[in-house]
């Protein structure tokens, strides 16, 4: 049986566009026949339809098409609604290639290679691809250190949102710099002057905004809006609107990136704010603390998201990029998890490895000899203090054993390790070692360097590592992404490694360009894709660890500051710097 809803379109149309074809009776017809022809009145039922169906069609028509008046009136009557959509369709593209042609603008031409380029990074990073081979591309050599302070402490954390740096430091204070005009012309590569014109000039400072102790040890002011001790973490938003700073006061506040004033302040962490990170691309904040959680924060909204639990220890590090995931190091509990917030899953990898070393001289000495060095000479993973993600499925560590491993997602162990990474501290005398006015020499095997701080450039196979043996390192993830190689000092043109270190580790300390712990670590990429023309990296330096006291170093408590050029950007590269890298 036939309704309405079964007959096709055409035919429907047909109908609504002719008389009432509604059987009447033989009086109604008489009766019609009489009078004058008038037009019928259609139903409720069939108005409704028919303003409907016209709304629908005669809108793509009034939508700059014009009306094709040689067209066969039949056959648009006999056409289906989806034909009918094709013809116009096809009419809109025709009249936009006419006009095309008739301006004489040809998009292929012009950005053929833009587009490309542009479409080929955006694929890659959101498939979280390390797509970028900066490594070799980079003059780390040729950068010089520029050194700002405004601290009578430590630094314990920088940020980059260029053209502005913020820096934190233990007696609560909260500092805003500019980068001079030299150094942002350097950056976008306008510049053939040489780095001597951006040593000379500093960041200048905008504003400090300075905590309260007195506030802290009472504790009375519980709507005072900042923090009351000291200032472990900062990151800032990418779209600069927003800086987080976190504290030993377990609080998290939220600034006013232009005016540096109190936006929104979170107590919901019970212990200490070790670190914090914005996602990639947006405003959403991840936050870790000593109470061993991972929080979630949306600052859009300026509120609490969700609480992540696993880690058995405090949780020291944590990185993100552009996906809705975080990796987090949970210090002596040796692991690193990637927490998948959709799926509200979490994979674990463990630590726990040893970092060997072997002299030169094993070949002089007898194989038992050997082995009773190995054994001495093995330092065992006992906290993992940093991390940094290298793309969305591979992240670096750093450990106390200073030992740099690289992670894949696939694995649950590391897929490399680089042992003793910044090398050996110096002997410890035997009177420092002991109470005794004539103490014998100690038989205690030099320590390492501990890993501090990790930062690189998102999607790329570059990063950097620092420590407190005056030189921040950089190091290249290889093209299979299953190993690390050392590309050297940045700053210097002194091609280091670990033996080097190891066996003049008096003559590197007299030649270091800064002196103190590498607190924190910063990069801020100039440009995108593959045309980026330099980097800004940064350094908090400090005579003490931003977690402890335990450790004292004679240097300054500052930030350091490089401008890392591309090398055919640059006006002087040393010779041999392609060697060195």
């Amino acid at each position: 049986m036939s309704s309405f809803f079964t007959v096709p379109a055409s035919q429907r149309k047909r109908k609504r566009s002719g008389t009432d074809s509604t059987a009447k009776t033989s009086s109604k017809k008489q009766n019609a026949a009489a009078k004058p022809s008038a037009p019928a009145r259609p139903s409720k039922r069939q108005v409704r339809d028919e303003e409907i169906s016209s709304d629908d069609d005669e809108s793509i028509d009034s939508a700059s098409i014009p009306s094709n008046d040689d067209s066969d009136d039949e056959s648009l009557q006999d056409e289906t609604e989806a034909e009918k959509r094709l013809r116009l369709a096809q009419q809109y593209l025709d009249n936009l290639r006419a006009e095309t042609e008739e301006h004489g603008f040809d998009a292929a031409e012009i950005d053929r290679d833009i587009i490309a380029e542009r479409l080929k990074s955006s694929v890659a990073e959101s498939h979280g691809k390390l797509y970028r081979h900066l490594a070799d591309a980079l003059s780390l050599s040729a950068s010089v250190p520029v050194q700002f302070r405004h601290a009578f402490k430590s630094t314990t954390a920088v940020a980059i949102c260029l053209p502005y740096i913020y820096t934190a430091t233990k007696d609560v204070t909260l500092l805003k710099w500019q980068l001079p005009a030299s150094t942002l012309a350097s950056a976008n590569g306008d510049s053939n002057d040489t780095h001597d014109s951006t040593a000379s000039s500093k960041p200048k400072q905008l504003r400090c905004v300075k905590g309260s102790h007195t506030k802290g040890a009472r504790k009375s002011d519980a709507t005072y809006q900042g923090h009351i001790d000291s200032i472990l973490c900062i990151a800032a938003s990418q779209d600069g609107k927003f800086v987080a700073t976190g504290g030993r006061d377990s609080r998290i506040v939220v600034w006013d990136a232009e005016t540096m004033k109190p936006l929104r302040v979170f107590k919901h962490h019970r212990d200490s704010v070790n670190g914090l990170v914005f996602r990639r691309g947006t405003n959403q904040l991840y936050s870790c603390s000593s109470d061993r959680t991972i929080k979630l924060w949306s600052l859009d909204e300026l509120t609490y998201v969700e609480t992540l639990f696993g880690h058995q220890d405090e949780v020291v590090g944590i990185d993100a990029l552009a996906y809705e995931r975080c990796v987090s190091v949970g210090a002596r509990d040796k692991s690193a998890r990637l927490w998948k917030i959709v799926d509200e899953t979490q994979l674990v990898f463990r630590g726990g490895g040893e970092a060997k070393f072997r002299r030169r001289r094993e070949e002089e000495d007898g194989k038992a000899e050997a082995k009773e060095k190995d054994k001495q000479t093995a330092y065992v993973e006992g906290s993992i203090d940093c991390v940094c993600m290298v793309d969305e499925e591979h992240f670096v560590t750093g450990s106390d054993n200073g030992a740099i491993s690289l992670w894949s997602l696939h694995k649950k162990k590391p897929i490399f390790t680089v042992s003793l990474a910044h090398g050996l501290q110096p002997p410890v005398s035997a009177a420092d070692h002991s109470a005794e006015q004539s103490p014998e020499t100690p038989r205690i095997p030099r320590q390492p360097y501990y890993i501090t701080a990790l930062a690189g450039i998102p999607y790329s196979d570059i990063f950097f590592s620092g420590s407190w043996d005056g030189y921040i390192r950089a190091w290249r993830v290889t093209d299979e992404k299953k190993g690390i190689e050392a590309l050297g000092v940045v700053g210097t043109t002194n091609t280091l490694d670990a033996d080097a270190d190891i066996d003049m580790a008096g003559v590197n300390e007299a030649r270091t360009s800064f002196r103190g712990v590498v607190n924190s670590l910063a990069v801020y990429e100039k440009g995108s894709g593959r045309e980026s023309e330099s980097c800004v990296l940064v350094a908090g330096i400090g005579q003490e660890m931003r977690m402890g006291r335990w450790l004292k170093i004679k240097g300054r408590n500052a930030a350091v500051m490089f401008v890392v050029d591309r090398k055919q950007k640059t006006g002087k590269v040393p010779v041999d710097d392609d060697e060195s890298s």
